[in-house]
């Protein structure tokens, strides 16, 4: 092991030190506790350091060395090592020989193993070590603990914590107490704190405010402040990986890997890196082309490995959902939402509410899904009360000034008119994107439901021919919609075969009234005649024998007038053969009537 002089390493070790408190928020969440968003971000990123592992080296021989290259498990055991030395080394009456020769006390040993701990993402851990050493050694480390507390989602107890801490001017007190009121809602003392950060000049606090930018959705202003970093310190590579962060949740995927590609050419196996890289491929390929960035890095225990973990199930389109995601929702923010989408997806909407009931939603996409959640129940329950809590929530983000030209924006526009039945509002908002969802199964079926209440039945039954997804197919509404689309554009016996395939259940009573009326309204005769016949078989109440009555005498006009619809492909005979079936006891005299006057039906 290298050896320095006593001077030049009690000098080194004192600027460790003096960087120790100042760089503990400088890391995002790692592991067991990641990022923001499934894409990682840090939540008080002050410092200056890279967004992942960093490249290979030949083996590091001092606790510097270590700390320099971020391979804290290296330094860990590399600490660990030297604490075992040391016991040997007092059982032989060499006690402190071990120590000095690296330079560390056993009190500074304990506190850079806590360090360790916290940026491995141990936060429990390393809030165990600190509380253990401020009572053995009296050692001033509140502002460790509230760190780890932070970290931990003890925001109240980091809170009391911090406020009993009587050094006004410290810098990381100042940015652990901006997030922390964020947290907490304290809106007048965020105010005033934000105000300071503002005003700093220092890289930290510049950087926190940044990130505080991210957590409220502001990425233009996180952007510009990055940016203006950057300027001054190009060097700090890392920003490039929180600029590309910015510009993926303003969806501009190309740039945000263009900027990202700055920052790989550098560290080629940073994990947050490669894990962005990959999102990126996901929106703009698909999950096949994105799993295939992390694949090597998926299992192997890294950093982040919840988080990889949690987007190799989008990427899989919900695969591994139910065995992953439930133990990582209090870790990976995004975990809740995509569990709930799963559980939507898979039509256990109960699921999916109890999951969003308590979310206080803070950015758009959140407010997207706590929509879509209560119109799904609302749809379900038969609630006006759930209806009008997605109304809110979707055209809250439709009209808001940063999202409204959004495709997101537009999107919840159309649906929270389409909840308000203004279909004619939904068409403009939906022709407006529809360039982007031309081969969408979901977004085809929304505009051909529109298209059909406004009396675009040609278009809509255009659109609902090109759906493939068979879970689409064998909805109830689909077949309502698909068969009323063919009744109106000429084409009954398609609405008629759309019947015999379903099932016979109350759904399917339901879509023969349908058939039967509006064949009825489009001159459709002969079909409504087979229609209401078959309503009549399953109830023989006077409503359909009076349907079936007069589809019968419209069956009769059409064929004594020439008409080109509404008449039977086997003639007369198929008419009389319907009335014949019937127990009413105008049926016959409808029959003797037409058998009277049968040569004008020829």
């Amino acid at each position: 092991m290298a050896r320095q002089g006593k001077g030049q390493r009690q000098q080194r070790q004192q600027q460790l030190e003096n960087c120790f408190i100042d760089a503990i928020l400088s890391r995002g969440k790692t592991d067991s506790a990641s990022s923001r968003n499934a894409t990682s971000h840090s939540s008080t990123s002050g410092g200056r350091g890279g967004a992942g592992k960093q490249r290979k080296t030949p083996a590091p021989a001092t606790l510097e060395d270590f700390i320099i290259k971020r391979d804290y498990t290296g330094a860990r055991a590399f600490l660990e090592y030297t604490n075992d030395d040391d016991d040997e080394e007092e059982n032989e009456n060499e006690a402190g020989e071990g120590a000095a020769a690296t330079g560390l006390k056993q009190r500074q040993v304990d506190q850079w193993i806590a360090f360790c701990n916290f940026h491995l993402g141990d936060y429990q851990q390393a809030l165990t070590q600190y509380k253990a050493i401020q009572t053995s050694e009296k050692t001033n480390v509140e502002l460790n603990l509230a760190v780890c507390m932070f970290y931990l989602g003890l925001y109240e107890e980091a809170h009391q914590l911090v406020s009993h801490i009587t050094e006004e001017n410290n810098p990381l007190k100042q940015r652990l107490l901006f997030h922390l009121v964020h947290k907490l809602g304290s809106v007048e003392e965020w105010a005033e704190l934000h105000d300071d950060l503002e005003n700093s000049s220092s890289v930290e606090q510049q950087l926190s405010l940044a990130s505080m930018h991210y957590l409220r959705a502001h990425y233009q202003e996180a952007i510009d402040v990055y940016k203006r970093v950057l300027v001054d310190n190009k060097d700090y590579m890392a920003i490039n990986v929180y600029l590309a962060l910015c510009f993926y949740k303003l969806d501009y995927y190309d740039m945000s890997q263009e900027v990202l590609d700055v920052y790989l050419s550098q560290h080629p196996d940073s994990t947050i890196a490669i894990n962005l890289k990959a999102c990126n491929r996901f929106r703009l390929f698909n999950g096949r082309v994105a799993e295939q960035e992390i694949k090597n890095i998926a299992d192997n225990g890294t950093f982040g490995a919840d988080l990889l973990r949690h987007n190799l199930v989008v990427f899989r389109n919900g695969e591994g959902a139910l065995r992953v995601l439930p133990a990582l929702l209090n870790i990976v923010p995004e975990a809740r939402l995509n569990l709930a989408i799963y559980y939507l997806k898979q039509g256990d909407v109960q699921e999916a509410h109890a999951l969003m009931k308590e979310l206080q939603p803070t950015s758009p996409h959140e407010y997207i899904l706590k929509g879509v959640v209560h119109a799904a129940l609302g749809q379900q329950l038969g609630s006006k009360e759930h209806i009008k809590t997605a109304q809110q929530n979707l055209h809250l983000v439709g009209s808001s000034a940063t999202e409204c030209d959004t495709i997101p924006g537009r999107q919840s526009m159309a649906s929270a008119f389409f909840l308000y039945q203004q279909f004619e509002e939904v068409l403009v908002y939906m022709n407006s994107i529809r360039s982007y969802f031309v081969n969408d199964d979901v977004f085809n079926y929304n505009f051909a439901q529109a298209k059909c209440a406004t009396g675009y039945y040609k278009e809509a039954e255009e659109l609902l021919m090109q759906i493939t997804d068979m879970d689409i197919k064998n909805q109830h509404t689909y077949c309502m919609i698909l068969a009323k689309c063919h009744i109106h554009c000429s084409h009954p016996e398609l609405a008629w075969n759309v019947f015999i395939t379903r099932d016979t259940n109350a759904e399917a009573f339901l879509l023969l009234q349908l058939i039967a009326n509006e064949c009825y309204k489009c001159e459709e005769f002969w079909v409504a005649a087979k229609a209401f016949d078959m309503l009549e078989k399953l109830d023989p109440s006077p409503e359909n024998w009076e349907g079936k009555r007069g589809a019968c005498a419209g069956v009769l006009y059409a064929m004594a007038t020439k008409a080109h619809r509404g008449r039977p492909g086997g003639g007369i005979s198929e008419v009389i053969g319907i009335l014949r079936e019937s127990s009413n006891s105008q049926a016959e005299a409808m029959i003797k009537t037409i058998r009277k006057h049968i040569s004008n039906f020829k």
